[in-house]
């Protein structure tokens, strides 16, 4: 994980099979033959770096994160792995890698233009760039976050929580923005439907993620009001199946880029 606050790594584990899924999806889709050094930029409690280390095990294989209680719980999962605790805003790579790879990350970190010009010049010649980020902001579940914040007694301190969020180019730009930096580009989206034991679900899924910079500021009566805004709102926006559960929409924009 990136950004400026802490990340609660066993909320973010209470739903490790699904978040484990598109990482799984991406690394699949990398063609090395025998890389030498790979990077998990954001890795978060490690369950992406052990996919890199599993698919290529012959590699060096890195994780970086910006948040101690993420990187404890991937060090004890991956005793035998390198990680290293920095801000990936202002990170820079130390020497190339053959595969940089950034599950759920790069959303948080604003810049993309530049960032991904610097990640691909990380690279090796035929290093690969394998990248996953949330594309849900049109999605009620976060329409929802912003509704709330707009309309509570807590609208002004949260204002910079509705304005903060990292935009995602569109198919266009990262096509353009990487090509011009000299690779070549796949990319291609996926809606992974989650089936959720209801409506509380969905909140405690955003807890550890997207509803972090509406929550975090908040004193503790604030924040569960919020939540409960919160939990009405997206009640209203996903039905409840014939066998009580809730179906979470995610889509999910892919990368991958290799550098000529």
């Amino acid at each position: 994980m990136t950004g400026k606050v802490d990340w609660d790594a066993n909320q973010y584990l209470r739903f490790e099979d699904e978040r484990t899924r598109p990482p799984l999806d991406l690394i699949q889709r990398v063609r090395l033959t025998e890389p030498r050094r790979c990077i998990d930029l954001g890795c978060g409690p490690g369950n992406s770096t052990e996919l890199v280390a599993a698919r290529f095990p012959g590699a060096a294989v890195e994780g970086l994160d910006s948040s101690p209680d993420m990187l404890e719980k991937a060090r004890k999962r991956l005793p035998q792995l390198s990680f290293t605790l920095a801000d990936l805003e202002n990170w820079s790579a130390d020497g190339r890698y053959d595969l940089i790879f950034a599950n759920a990350a790069l959303q948080w970190i604003p810049d993309h233009p530049a960032l991904f010009a610097r990640l691909a010049q990380s690279l090796a010649p035929g290093g690969v760039l394998a990248v996953q980020m949330p594309n849900n902001l049109s999605e009620p579940s976060h329409v929802s976050m912003d509704e709330a914040a707009a309309e509570g007694p807590w609208a002004g301190r949260l204002a910079n929580a509705r304005s903060s969020k990292a935009l995602i180019g569109s198919f266009s730009d990262y096509r353009r923005w990487l090509m011009e930096a000299g690779c070549e580009v796949d990319i291609w989206q996926t809606t992974y439907v989650h089936a959720l034991a209801g409506h509380d679900a969905i909140v405690e899924w955003f807890k550890s993620t997207g509803l972090k910079p509406y929550i975090d500021p908040l004193p503790a009566g604030e924040r569960e009001a919020f939540l409960a805004l919160y939990r009405e709102k997206i009640a209203r926006a996903y039905p409840i199946e014939p066998d009580g559960k809730v179906l979470l929409r995610f889509p999910r924009l892919f990368i991958l880029a290799v550098r000529s």
